[in-house]
């Protein structure tokens, strides 16, 4: 590496949250990735979804730069946490394709202003004036941390876990020593809380 560039180094830790997010809907039928498996009702393809609105609103809207999508589920009147899950008829196909979509706009919007380049996020109360900076920071914790939720929901359905597409970013070990290793964390746990 010959130098920092905040912008791109930023951006591939984006896209690399975007891949993994995408990459955990992989293999799974329908009812999989949309079932919720957490007590709030995260589920795989709601986390897609959310993102793909989160990346048009914060790359789009909020620097005047119309995306043309038509997002109902955070129409005003929407019904709470709409954007957290698809309905029957919303398809992988078109929350995915979303996403992609989203990305190539983000991308243009982050190709071609500054970092300083300023906006309002009215949301945000006091902290309503920020730059694309400080947007590329918070959407690139935001689809980290919704790529972790998707790790954890997608070993929950059927055990596979890892980082990206052929990066695991685990210890190796087999079925075994996963069963060994989880009881003895188990076993600290009990002896820690008695």
């Amino acid at each position: 590496m010959t130098g920092f560039d905040a912008k791109a180094d930023l951006l591939d830790y984006l896209q690399g949250a975007r891949e993994t997010l995408l990459w955990k809907l992989d293999g799974l039928g329908e009812y999989d990735i949309r079932r919720p498996l957490t007590p709030t009702g995260t589920n795989l393809l709601g986390l897609v979804k959310h993102q793909a609105g989160g990346e048009l609103i914060y790359f789009g809207d909020i620097f005047g730069r119309p995306h043309g999508e038509d997002l109902p589920w955070l129409a005003p009147g929407a019904g709470r946490n709409a954007d957290m899950w698809a309905a029957a008829d919303e398809t992988r196909e078109f929350i995915t394709g979303l996403y992609r979509r989203a990305w190539r706009h983000a991308d243009a919007t982050i190709a071609e202003l500054p970092l300083d380049a300023e906006a309002k996020v009215p949301w945000w109360g006091a902290d309503a004036t920020t730059t694309l900076g400080r947007i590329l920071v918070h959407m690139t914790a935001e689809a980290q941390r919704h790529a972790g939720h998707a790790d954890i929901v997608r070993e929950l359905i059927d055990g596979s876990v890892g980082l990206l597409a052929g990066a695991g970013n685990m210890t190796s070990g087999d079925a075994g020593w996963w069963r060994d290793y989880r009881d003895q964390v188990e076993r600290a746990a009990r002896a820690a809380g008695s």
